[in-house]
């Protein structure tokens, strides 16, 4: 995408709402020489903060993830965004075949050196219908068992603790105050807008949330877009249970939790009326959640198990 249709699509935004003097626009780019030469251009278009997807900085990795540039251009990309923006992130995927303690270690302390106030750092996870799938199933790509996956993320959160990047959600980390507007969104369970082919919102209409979704297929979507129908696939206005069953999802993801107050206010019921309470006490007895006066949150180890408490807590 040009710059110039940045500022074009920022310009149009401005003209249907108020933009806060000190809004958070952030960016996606690849860390190419080619997006890399435009960053300057895309600066002054609007952007203020940036994120690369970089995912490895080892050059076999890059090549096994499929990815379009090396190491040297992702080190480059990240010098460059460090000096042009006021914010920048990078994303890093770990858990990687055959890939020992020692070496993560060596390539996240490399990684501290480039990085801004956020990193994203996720563990690599198998999609259906994906060629990693597929060599998985054939047995001819191997992940690394549960207590190595254990120990690879227990190593990213003390070297990121003690950069001063702790991870304020599962896989993300950033220093005080840095943390993505963006992402809190999604995860404190809050309205959100998305606009284009396959975007998905979240809207509080007359009290009640809906769930909207566009068309995924980009030409169909701007033609429909240009009609009445606007673009839009779905307007599901979701039932009590399913804004519960949501919000408790998304709010575990953040270290801070599900907050009790900010739940009520939300959806006009207390978080422990929701809950199956033995199964809390049996969690809580196994050290994996905390369920106090503030809120619900994950303890650190059951951070490790996030996928098998959320089972256990909202079926």
């Amino acid at each position: 995408m040009p710059p110039k249709t940045v500022s074009a699509i920022l310009n149009a935004v401005a003209q249907h709402w108020e933009i806060a003097a000190n809004a958070e626009i952030t960016l996606e780019a690849n860390p190419t020489s080619a997006d890399a030469g435009r960053f300057k251009d895309f600066r002054r278009a609007g952007i203020n903060r940036l994120s690369l997807g970089i995912q490895a900085l080892d050059n076999n990795a890059l090549r096994f993830l499929g990815r379009g540039h090396d190491q040297a251009e992702a080190i480059a990309a990240a010098d460059a965004a460090n000096t042009i923006f006021d914010r920048t992130s990078f994303d890093l995927i770990y858990g990687r075949p055959q890939q020992s303690i020692k070496s993560w270690r060596h390539e996240l302390k490399r990684a501290l050196d480039l990085a801004g106030d956020h990193i994203s750092l996720y563990q690599l996870t198998i999609e259906k219908g994906t060629p990693f799938y597929d060599q998985h199933k054939r047995g001819k790509l191997i992940l690394p068992n549960d207590d190595h996956a254990a120990s690879l993320y227990e190593t990213t959160q003390d070297l990121m603790d003690g950069a001063g990047l702790p991870a304020y959600e599962i896989s993300n980390h950033a220093s005080i105050g840095n943390e993505s507007r963006h992402n809190l969104t999604y995860w404190q369970y809050q309205d959100y807008l998305g606009i284009g082919p396959g975007a998905h919102s979240r809207i509080t209409i007359k009290s009640h949330v809906h769930a909207l979704e566009q068309i995924r297929a980009p030409t169909r979507w701007i033609y429909s877009a240009t009609q009445r129908s606007g673009g839009g696939l779905r307007n599901e206005r979701l039932s009590t249970d399913q804004c519960v069953r949501e919000m408790i999802m998304m709010g575990l993801r953040l270290k801070i939790g599900v907050d009790r107050r900010s739940f009520m206010h939300r959806l006009g019921i207390d978080l422990n009326d929701t809950l199956d309470l033995s199964a809390v006490g049996r969690l809580e007895n196994a050290g994996l959640i905390e369920n106090d006066a503030v809120g619900l949150r994950l303890s650190a180890r059951g951070r490790l198990t996030l996928d098998s408490v959320l089972a256990r807590l909202v079926p």
